[in-house]
Parts: C-alpha cells; structure tokens; sequence
C-alpha cells in the first residue's frame, strides 16, 4: 500500500511516498481503509523528532484517521502512527463510530482537537460562568473549536488571538468577543485592552517563549493558565514561585496521550462534541485537503501559520 514512511529525523522535506506492507489487526484491533488522515501541528514534532515522547524509526506518521472497517462501519479512529496511509489499524477502544450529520473532516476535526478543547475547558482550567477566556491561536484546529465552547458554557467573555486579519475576521464569526494580534511584543497590553483593561480569568496556551510569559503577565487573581504547546519552538522564562503565590495564580500543563489510557476520557467528550456538532452548535472548521503526494505542502504550510481549522489527508491522491 501507499504510505508515507519516514527513515530520518528532519523537516518536511522527509516526508516521502513509498510502498509498504499493508498492517494486520490483530486481537482487539481493527483494520480501517482509510478514506482520510488527520494532519496535527504535533506531527510537525514527531517528524523532527522534538515531541513529548521518544519516536522511534522507521515511522508512519499521522494520529487519527476516518474510514471503513472490514465489516462497513464508518469509524474515527486514534492510531498513534500509521496514519499517512491506505490502511490503518486501531485498537478497537480506540474507535468510535461516527453519526449520520457528522463529516469525515468534522469527526477528524473532533477526535483530536475537540478533545482536546473540552478537556482544557473543563478539566484543566475549569471555567465557570461569565469568566473571560483567552484564545491562542484562535484560527487553529483547537482554539476555533475552543472559542465556540466557551462561549457555549457560559464564558463572559472570549478573546483570540491570531496572526492575520483575515484569521481575526475569522474568530469573530465564530463568536470571540475580540481578536487581537498575538504577535508577541506589548501582547499583555493587547490582552487587557481587549478585556475591558482587566486581567483575565483564564489563558490557553500553545506557543511557548515570550508568549506564554506575557500572557502570564496578564492573568488575574486566582487565574489558571494551561499550556498545551509550544509552536514557537522557544521555552518561556522560569517563573519564580512567589509569582504564582501573589494573586493565586495556577499553570497547567496538558497533553491529549495522558488520556490514551481510559478511552471514556475521549469517548465520553467525543460523544457530547458529536452530539453539538450534529445539532448544528458547533462549528469544526475544514481548513484544507492534500494528497499524500503533498503532505511535505501541508507542514510546511502549518509550520507557517499559513492554515485555519482542520487539514486533511487523502490517501487516495
């Protein structure tokens, strides 16, 4: 079959079409005929070998897929690897059947990113009613789904940032309150202009570097902070204890895979996302399709920030 199979560590000009043997599900496992891949700003990570957990190689990158099981289930699925291929297999836990008024792209869209956003919501930060919400990336696979449920439980008020004005334009329509440049220079000033010149309550953060250190900087009393990335590359300032003491303030941190080991930590929200989804209260926003040949494309273009939503995979082309 068809798959992109990395043997060296590097930037997308790795990234290579190649023939492998097709995968075999074994006990407790399924086999799925992918008819499209999730591209996560996470493989972008794995693929030069800076991500959270070791990688090892050879590697088929690529997390979660969409598709068909041998006896014609419609299926999202986490794979771990092996994605950016023809064939996929997936612990059955780990595949969940998708529902009639739910898109290939929407479920892909959900499985990882809208996770991932519920669970900074609800778990890592813990919103409350009429609290203000800060956004990074709110054009983004996570923060565009994020921004919607906010507003959807409850949030007072919703800021976003996003690189252009058109990603801003964007965010608006979701339903942010307010959209700002997130570059990272005078960004806390930014961030409490937009707030009605008060700190905010609570700050979801995939950059890293000065970004996190002045979205700290704009954080008010008793305000959780959860980081979830770092798409900047660059580590942010240690911050001093006594920071965190002076106005009770709380960093998290949150990675997805610390919830691989109970699947009802992603079916229960998955099954909630689908259920808003279908009703037509959330909006899990298709941002671009590539073929396999093109994958190297499509890093390139999520490492430059040049994409909005979801991207998408298609092993067929």
């Amino acid at each position: 079959m068809r798959a992109i199979q990395i043997t060296e560590f590097g930037g997308p000009e790795v990234l290579k079409v190649g023939e492998v043997p097709e995968p075999v599900a074994g006990d407790g496992q399924v086999l799925i005929t992918v008819d499209r891949a999730g591209i996560n700003y996470a493989d972008t990570h794995q693929v030069e070998n800076s991500y959270l957990s070791a990688t090892q190689l050879p590697l088929i990158p690529g997390g979660e897929v969409v598709g068909r099981t041998e006896d014609g289930r419609r299926v999202v699925a986490l794979v771990g690897s092996g994605g950016y291929a023809e064939k996929a297999v997936a612990q059955s836990a780990y595949a969940w059947e998708v529902p009639e008024g739910v898109t290939d792209g929407q479920a892909l869209a959900l499985v990882l990113q809208g996770t991932t956003a519920w669970h900074l919501l609800k778990t890592s930060t813990h919103l409350q009613p009429g609290e203000s919400v800060l956004v990074h990336a709110g054009a983004g696979g996570v923060g565009s789904l994020a921004v919607q449920l906010a507003k959807l439980w409850g949030a007072g008020r919703v800021i976003a940032t996003a690189s252009t004005e058109e990603k801003r334009r964007q965010v608006l329509e979701l339903g942010a309150d307010a959209a700002i440049d997130g570059t990272p220079e005078g960004l806390k000033d930014r961030i409490l202009a937009a707030n009605d010149g008060r700190p905010v309550d609570i700050v979801l953060e995939m950059v890293g570097g000065p970004t996190f250190d002045e979205s700290f900087a704009a954080l008010g009393r008793f305000g959780r902070l959860v980081t979830f990335g770092a798409a900047s590359r660059q580590a942010a300032a240690p911050i001093d204890s006594s920071r965190l003491m002076k106005g009770s303030k709380t960093i998290a941190g949150f990675w997805l895979a610390d919830c691989f080991q109970d699947p009802r930590l992603l079916g229960d929200p998955l099954a909630e996302l689908f259920g808003l989804t279908a009703a037509g209260k959330l909006r899990a926003i298709v941002g671009g399709e590539y073929g396999l040949s093109d994958v190297a494309t499509a890093h390139e273009d999520m490492r430059a920030r040049r994409t909005v939503g979801k991207l998408l995979l298609d092993p067929t082309r």
